[in-house]
C-alpha cells in the first residue's frame, strides 16, 4: 500500500467538503496573515524605492559639495543697512582636487548670482547658476528643446542660457522660449541672456522632511561659469527683510565625479580630508548619493524584516488556529482511524490523511490571501495615495510559508491521529 496515493488524497478532500464552513473558518487565519504580509511589504518595497530612485538622481558615482553659511559668519558692514559677508569653496579647494585626488573624472563648479529674472512684464524667483558643459553629464540630464551649454560658450563667455520647465512655463507659458531674452537682475541694472536651451522636466530629490533634499532644476537659469564670473564679480547682492547682505562666495557648489562607482567612498574621504583642512570654520557640507543609497538599502531591509515579522505573526495565529481544528478533529474521528487502521492502514497512512487536510487548508489560504494582498496593496495605493509595490519574491515567499506552516503545525495533530491504538480507537463512542 503506498504511502500517498489517489484514494489517501481523495479521503482528505471529502472531510473537508463535509465541514465547508469550519474549512472556511480554519483557513481564515492563513488568508489574513499571506495578505497582511504582501501588503506590509509592498508598503515598504515602495517607500524604499521612492526614496532609492530620489536618491539615485543625484548620481550615484557624485559627490556633492555645497558651500554653507556658518552660525558665527564674520560680517563687515558696507554702509547702511548692507552686510558683507565671506564663506564657502574657495579657488584653492578646486586646484588640489584636481590636482592631488586620483580617481576623479570631472570637476563641476556651481556659482548662485543672481535670485530673480524677468522677462516682459513676467518676473521669477529662480537660482541662476554660472556652470560649465560638464554639468549635464554629470547629472545626466538632457533639453527637450535647442542645446545645452557648450564648451565654447564659457571660453567666450557669451550670454546664453539654459532654462528649467518652471521657469520656462513662468517666463514664456504662451511661446517658444528659444531665441527669447531673460533679463536676470543685477542691483541696479539686468543683464540679458540669450535663451539657448530648455531642460526636460526633472524629477526633484526628495524634500528636506525626507532627509535627501537637493536641488531643483526646475526652477533653475543655468549660464556659462566665465560669463557669470566676468558679468557678476564675486559678490551676490540678497536682499532681506529691512536689510541687504553682500555675499561673497567663489563657488556655491561643487559636482566631483568618480572614474569608478568602487572608488567613490575613497574619493569622498580625501575630499573630506581636503575641506576639513581648509575649512576651519566648516562653511561646507559633503553629500555622497552612494552612501545614502546604501543607507537606504539597508533601511530597506530593516523594515521588511521588521514589517514580515510583524505580519508573519498573523501567520503563525493562523497556524496554531489550523492545529486546534484538526485537534478536534483527529478526536471527532477517532472511530474511523480505528477502522483503518483495523483494515490494515499503516500509521504512515493516517499521518498523511491528516497531513492532506492540512496542507489542502493552507494551501488554498495561501492563494486566497496572496489575492487579496495583491488587490489590498492596490487600494492602498489608490486611497491613501501610498506607493506600494508588489514584488514577486513577496508573494512567493508569502505563499510558501503558508504551506510550510500548514505542513509544520499539521504534523503535530496527524502524528496524534496515527499513533492512536487501533483497538482503543474502534471502541471509542
Amino acid at each position: 500500500m503506498k504511502v500517498f496515493n489517489v484514494e489517501t488524497f481523495r479521503l482528505g478532500i471529502n472531510n473537508l467538503r463535509l465541514h465547508k464552513l469550519r474549512s472556511l473558518l480554519t483557513s481564515l487565519g492563513i488568508i489574513f496573515g499571506v495578505a497582511a504580509v504582501i501588503c506590509m511589504l509592498s508598503i515598504s518595497e515602495g517607500a524604499s524605492a521612492d526614496e532609492m530612485r530620489m536618491i539615485q538622481l543625484l548620481g550615484t558615482r557624485n559627490i556633492i559639495v555645497n558651500s554653507v553659511k556658518p552660525p558665527q559668519t564674520m560680517q563687515t558692514s558696507q554702509g547702511g543697512n548692507s552686510f558683507l559677508v565671506e564663506y564657502g569653496i574657495v579657488h584653492n579647494d578646486l586646484s588640489v582636487i584636481e590636482q592631488t585626488i586620483p580617481h576623479v573624472a570631472h570637476v563641476v563648479p556651481l556659482r548662485t548670482v543672481a535670485y530673480r529674472a524677468r522677462h516682459g512684464d513676467r518676473q521669477a524667483n529662480v537660482d541662476v547658476i554660472g556652470t560649465t558643459a560638464d554639468f549635464f553629464e554629470v547629472v545626466n540630464i538632457d533639453v527637450i528643446a535647442g542645446r545645452t551649454l557648450a564648451p565654447a560658450d564659457v571660453l567666450e563667455r557669451t550670454n546664453v542660457c539654459v532654462v528649467g520647465d518652471e521657469v520656462r512655463s513662468e517666463l514664456f507659458p504662451f511661446k517658444d522660449p528659444l531665441g527669447e531674452t531673460i533679463l536676470v537682475e543685477r542691483y541696479p541694472t539686468a543683464i540679458p541672456f540669450t535663451v539657448v536651451g530648455v531642460l526636460q522636466q526633472v524629477q526633484t530629490a526628495g524634500t528636506p522632511a525626507r532627509g535627501v533634499e537637493e536641488r531643483n532644476l526646475n526652477r533653475e537659469i543655468l549660464i556659462p561659469f566665465s560669463t557669470s564670473m566676468a558679468q557678476f564679480g564675486e559678490i551676490t547682492r540678497r536682499i532681506g527683510a529691512g536689510s541687504r547682505e553682500l555675499i561673497k562666495m567663489q563657488y556655491s557648489g561643487l559636482y566631483i565625479t568618480a572614474d569608478d562607482i568602487e572608488n567613490v567612498l575613497p574619493v569622498s574621504k580625501m575630499i573630506e580630508r581636503v575641506f576639513e583642512h581648509g575649512h576651519p570654520k566648516q562653511d561646507y557640507e559633503i553629500k555622497v548619493p552612494l552612501a545614502r543609497l546604501k543607507l537606504a538599502e539597508k533601511k530597506k531591509r530593516n523594515n521588511q524584516l521588521t514589517l514580515g515579522f510583524i505580519a508573519g505573526i498573523s501567520l503563525l495565529v493562523g497556524g496554531i488556529g489550523i492545529m486546534n481544528i484538526m485537534l478536534a478533529t483527529v478526536t471527532e474521528r477517532t472511530r474511523e482511524i480505528g477502522i483503518r487502521r483495523a483494515l490494515g492502514a499503516r500509521q504512515r497512512h493516517i499521518t498523511v490523511q491528516f497531513l492532506v487536510e492540512t496542507v489542502v487548508l493552507s494551501t488554498t489560504g495561501g492563494l486566497v490571501g496572496a489575492v487579496l494582498g495583491i488587490i489590498g496593496a492596490y487600494a492602498i495605493n489608490q486611497l491613501a495615495d501610498w506607493q506600494t509595490i508588489v514584488s514577486v519574491w513577496s508573494v512567493a515567499v508569502s505563499f510558501g510559508l503558508s504551506v510550510l506552516v500548514g505542513i509544520f503545525f499539521g504534523m503535530y495533530p496527524a502524528m496524534s491521529a496515527a499513533k492512536l491504538d487501533p483497538i482503543v480507537a474502534l471502541r471509542y463512542e
